[in-house]
This record gives C-alpha cells, structure tokens and sequence, in this order.
C-alpha cells in the first residue's frame, strides 16, 4: 500500500512543493487548503500527473472544529495516514508591536501555534502506535524568525513559531516510544508568494543578498528537507528542528 501523506496549507508556497516532491518520493497526498480551491486543484492535478493519487480537502485550521473532520476526510479518503505535514501559516504585515491591534495579534497566534497544536494532536491520535495506529512522522514548519526573535515588526510571528520549535520537541520526546517522530523545518528567506504578505516590496531582493550564501532560498530547498525527515534515512531524527536559511 502507498503512504499517505497530509500537508495542510498545501494549495501554495512550500506546501505546494511538498506536495510534489512527495509524489515524485511515492506518496499519496491529501491537500489542505482554506481558501484558494483552484490553487489546490492545480497541486493535486500535478500530484496525479506523477502517477499517485490526490484529493484536495477544504477546511480553515484557524477552526478548531474543522481539524478534526479534515482528518476524518483524509483517512476515509486514503485508508490511512503515514505523515502530516503541520505547514498551514499567516505573516502578519511589518509592523511594530505596538501598532498591532489584539485582533491582529490573536490571528497570528491562534493561526500559526493553536491550530498548528491541535493538527498535531490530531495527529498523535492518528498514528500512535498507543492508540491503535502504527506509527508516523509529523514535520512542524518554523521559522527562522523563531530565533531571531521576530525582530523587524514580526514579533507575534517569531514568538509564535517559537512555540512551534517547543512543540517539536516536548511532543517529540512524548510520543518517541509510540511509533511517532516529530520534527521541525525553519526556513530563512524563501522566495515564495507569502513574501508578499508581508507588505515590504521587493523583499527577496532586498535582502537575498544578506544571507551568508548571497541569496533567499526556494521552496524545494525547503521541501527537499521535509522529505528527507519523512523518510526512513531520519529514522533516528526527532524532537529537533532544522534550519533551512543559508546561513542566516
């Protein structure tokens, strides 16, 4: 039987590559989108063009109700599930905290660390071999701003993807001996259309050429690595997070 996997915010940016590179690896992939219904038509015609099957799932994590039906789809879809992709995410425009409303706030939060908490969850009662699954890898999608703190009107962002690093690793070492692996991507500078969110033009010109090697990344940089950690070569890699950031 083919693995399946589930990568929420799958309709754009590093979803959208996930999605591929895990067709091309041999998976079976369940698209999660909020909104763009026809972005996520798009990935998945590309996922069946590969030879594997694909399904687009409609459902906004920022609902707490909604995560555990897209769950339910996915599996009643496939039959199963082998790897979640925790990718679904908000960048609030540069801004400085002060000039930030609490609906502002409270978006980003809530987006980006409660419902990213609550697919792992559903996850853990998913796949865990003590639950009555066998076992799977779930990958959190950081960020490098986690580290450097937000600086530069991104704080909500950086100190919620500061979570996602401690939920890597407290749920990793919690779910270790029940089939589960959990790891963490924290992508730099990547040139992808969530840039545009963040209401600075021309970011990735601006400052591609500050990061160490000269240059922001790509999407399939960073979902090169999303494979790798899914795949049995990280069969001893959990509770840890990477950085995909040139450097920076």
């Amino acid at each position: 039987m083919s693995k399946v996997v589930l990568v929420t915010g799958g309709s754009r940016g590093i979803g959208a590559a996930v999605c591929r590179l895990a067709a091309k690896a041999g998976y079976d992939v369940a698209v999660n989108y909020a909104g763009r219904e026809d972005a996520a038509r798009a990935v998945a015609a590309e996922v069946k063009a590969l030879g594997r099957r694909a399904v687009i799932l409609q459902a906004d994590v920022g609902n707490a109700d909604a995560i555990p039906d897209l769950f339910d789809r996915c599996i009643e879809e496939f039959g199963g599930l082998d790897a979640v992709v925790n990718n679904a995410g908000v960048i609030n425009k540069t801004a400085p905290l002060a000039d930030l409303s609490v609906e502002e706030i409270r978006r980003i939060v809530d987006i980006d660390l409660t419902s990213a908490m609550l697919v792992a969850r559903e996850a853990v009662r998913r796949m865990s071999t003590a639950r009555g699954g066998k076992g799977g890898v779930l990958v959190n999608m950081s960020s490098r701003a986690s580290e450097l703190a937000g600086v530069g009107g991104f704080i909500p962002y950086g100190a919620a993807k500061g979570g996602i690093d401690v939920l890597t690793i407290g749920l990793g070492r919690e779910v270790a001996g029940e089939g589960i692996r959990v790891c963490g991507i924290r992508p730099g500078l990547i040139d992808t259309d969530i840039q545009n969110d963040t209401g600075v033009e021309q970011r990735m010109e601006r400052f591609g050429p500050t990061v160490p090697m000269g240059r922001g990344g790509t999407a399939d940089e960073v979902a090169e690595t999303v494979l790798w950690l899914m795949s049995e070569k990280a069969s001893y890699v959990t509770a840890t997070t990477i950085d995909v950031s040139g450097g920076r």
